[in-house]
């Protein structure tokens, strides 16, 4: 098989001129683009920071109960706001919740919109397809080379490749939740003489609540694990001191940190993820 080694595609040959072409011809618009995400990252961190600690914890209580109208998920989030603070991590939290808020809030309003016209033209759908997969499978580090390329460390990269990594997940389940419309509520609608956006916010949206809600669920749990990654290009946040337990082997720093991530996700999930209302 040595002349079918001989003949090797030139796919990184390829991918490097087009980073180096983009290098060259759009500069200017990575530099804008740079400089805006950092201005919003920097004001959001920036209130979380500099808001008195019980009001940010009273604010996401708030949030929580306009959300879940459930006192129980309230303390749960009080609680595990308390055991961020007893840890000591409040600002290394405060820095992935301003990256995992940006990310997820991105994702969602990109890809409900995207799920919706997915499902609405299958050969659109067909077509983004393999693109989905590829953003789905391809290792998450080879998304951090051509960020750094374009953005440099900090942040930004670590976020543009989040959003990267995540995007597929809430395309995926709008597209399957208005796909999965039972047809007798569309015929029904159409019968009474709803119009096509009537149908999309009456019946197919309600319909397709749950999946769009898991989609959701999902780009917290998939930012919270690019943390640790988005750490290894100079993002701030909770996977900074994960790399430095490996990196010294230590034991404790590393299960403090972890155990915060864990809370993190759980307080998320509480806050944001809502049950279809019967």
């Amino acid at each position: 098989m040595d002349w079918l080694t001989q003949h090797k595609l030139p796919v990184g040959e390829y991918s490097q001129a087009f980073v180096k072409f983009l290098q060259t011809h759009a500069k200017g618009f990575f530099d804008a683009f740079n400089a805006l995400m950092e201005n919003v990252i920097d004001g959001l961190l920036w209130a979380l920071l500099n808001t008195p600690t019980l009001v940010v914890i009273a604010l996401f209580l708030a949030l929580t109960w306009v959300l879940q109208r459930k006192w129980q998920n309230c303390l749960i989030v009080f609680l595990g706001f308390l055991f961020i603070l007893n840890q000591g991590y409040w600002k290394s939290t405060m820095e992935s919740m301003t990256l995992i808020l940006l990310s997820c809030t991105t994702c969602m309003a990109i890809g409900v919109p995207v799920g919706i016209m997915a499902a609405h033209r299958p050969r659109f759908f067909a077509s983004i397809r393999p693109v989905l997969d590829l953003m789905q499978t391809l290792p998450t580090f080879v998304y951090l080379i051509p960020a750094v390329i374009f953005f440099g460390l900090g942040m930004v990269p670590g976020l543009i490749a989040t959003v990267v990594f995540v995007l597929p997940a809430p395309i995926r389940a709008t597209q399957l939740g208005i796909a999965a419309t039972p047809t007798a509520l569309f015929e029904a609608a159409t019968a009474f003489g709803a119009t096509p956006r009537q149908v999309l916010w009456k019946v197919e949206l309600p319909s397709a609540f749950p999946q769009i809600m898991a989609g959701l669920t999902q780009s917290i749990m998939l930012s919270l694990s690019m943390v640790v990654i988005a750490a290894m290009v100079g993002a701030n946040g909770l996977g900074v001191p994960v790399l430095r337990a490996l990196g010294s082997s230590n034991a404790k720093l590393g299960f403090e940190s972890g155990f915060v991530i864990v809370v993190v996700a759980i307080l998320l999930e509480r806050m944001l993820t809502m049950e279809r209302k019967k």
